[in-house]
């Protein structure tokens, strides 16, 4: 999965030197914003650039007859928005809180000042767009072409690599709870689907479920989906 890049993978609190974050902090507005909340809807989308300071947000679409495809789950410090001179992708999404966030807005005009003094996080920016584009074609070709079992396969390592893992024997816990429906989400099928699927992958000792938890066997899900995908 090296070559897939996601916009959860670009970690503006990361990309930064402590000045640097600093001055950011002195740009931009927070807001605390409850669970389950939206942040914006195709409708009432309007420009601006933000970061999640504390939390964990949703990005998904819905189709004509109302079902939801997950297309990011962003943690803290990753970014989302649309500006004159940067598109995240994000405009026609449902963009959602997932637990209780703080949610800041970049005041734009000294943001972008901001990235004409700073032409290495400029240029890491641009870099997050491109790999973005290549990282949702390929998401898209990877869900388009493989079967229910593989595409589960491909979205779990992407949340592994997303998630910090917690070892478990020879299990690894992917801290971030999930539900047979918000895997469902994840890979545009029914829950009823996800719930065989994901019970064929416990038999195989591929994975082990449990309360909204998936512990994966990562050597047998990297072997399985290298497989699949040529990863």
């Amino acid at each position: 999965m090296n070559s897939i890049q996601y916009l959860s993978q670009f970690n503006l609190l990361h990309s930064l030197s402590r000045e640097d974050l600093i001055e950011m902090d002195q740009m931009t507005s927070i807001t605390t914003i409850q669970r389950n909340t939206f942040i914006q809807t195709p409708d009432t989308f309007s420009k601006g650039l933000y970061f999640v300071k504390r939390g964990k947000v949703r990005l998904y679409k819905l189709n004509a007859d109302g079902k939801q495809f997950t297309l990011d789950i962003l943690s803290e410090g990753n970014v989302f928005g649309e500006m004159d001179m940067i598109s995240l992708g994000t405009r026609d999404m449902y963009i959602e809180t997932i637990e209780e966030c703080d949610i800041c807005l970049m005041d734009t005009d000294r943001f972008e000042h901001f990235l004409i003094q700073h032409p290495r996080f400029m240029m890491n920016m641009i870099q997050v767009l491109s790999d973005r584009i290549s990282g949702m074609s390929s998401l898209a070709q990877h869900l388009a072409l493989g079967n229910l079992q593989d595409k589960i396969m491909y979205v779990l390592l992407k949340l592994s690599d997303q998630f910090v893992l917690q070892s478990h024997d020879e299990y690894y816990k992917i801290n971030f709870p999930l539900t047979h429906q918000e895997i469902a989400n994840l890979v545009g099928a029914t829950r009823e689907a996800v719930t065989t699927a994901l019970q064929e992958l416990a038999n195989e000792k591929v994975i082990k479920t449990g309360f909204k938890t998936i512990y994966i066997h990562r050597e047998k899900l990297l072997s399985a989906t290298r497989n699949v995908w040529d990863l």
